[in-house]
């Protein structure tokens, strides 16, 4: 009895550690088509949050999206709600196999993703600044196709396998500021 008990709690906390995988998503519409979606002028809204829930941050993000064949360009400004400005500036490069890689100036190596359906999974290291010092988080992101014009963010950020926080984004297709 106490074995069977251990053995569905390992199972139960295992299953909850688990994340969301693309093939969840094959069958969900819209298609989101990186090169459709990220080509053009998008604004996003967002939020920061710390482990616990509490909101730190919200910002607004400007994009300038742009592809040449299968190499694009997201020019992303952000201004958040401290006054603070940041840029990053993504490189993503799609492969023979449909996956991409991505490159931006913070992101620690290669950024690696992949989508099915709606959906777009892409996983990569941060390096963000914490009190003074660098940190080099794990970045967990999943997008999701609303419709032609909207997409939503969820990005959690973990440090040494812990979570430390997530990212709501909301972006729309041809947002102008």
């Amino acid at each position: 009895m106490i074995r069977s008990f251990t053995l569905l709690l390992c199972a139960l906390l295992l299953g909850a550690c688990s994340s969301p995988k693309l093939a969840d998503y094959q069958a969900t519409t819209p298609a989101l088509k990186l090169e459709q979606f990220f080509a053009g002028p998008l604004r996003g809204w967002g939020m920061v949050q710390d482990r616990n829930g509490k909101v730190l941050r919200r910002f607004v993000v400007d994009i300038d999206a742009s592809w040449q064949g299968t190499r694009g360009q997201l020019d992303e400004r952000f201004v958040f709600d401290d006054g603070e400005r940041q840029r990053r500036v993504w490189t993503l490069m799609r492969q023979a196999d449909g996956r991409y890689l991505g490159r931006a100036g913070d992101v620690v190596g290669d950024a690696r993703g992949a989508g099915a359906g709606a959906a777009f999974h892409l996983a990569y290291t941060l390096r963000i600044q914490v009190d003074g010092r660098e940190w080099d988080v794990a970045i967990d992101d999943w997008m999701l196709q609303i419709d032609d014009k909207q997409l939503l963010n969820r990005s959690v950020m973990r440090k040494f396998g812990i979570e430390v926080g997530t990212i709501t984004l909301m972006l729309q297709k041809g947002a102008a500021p």
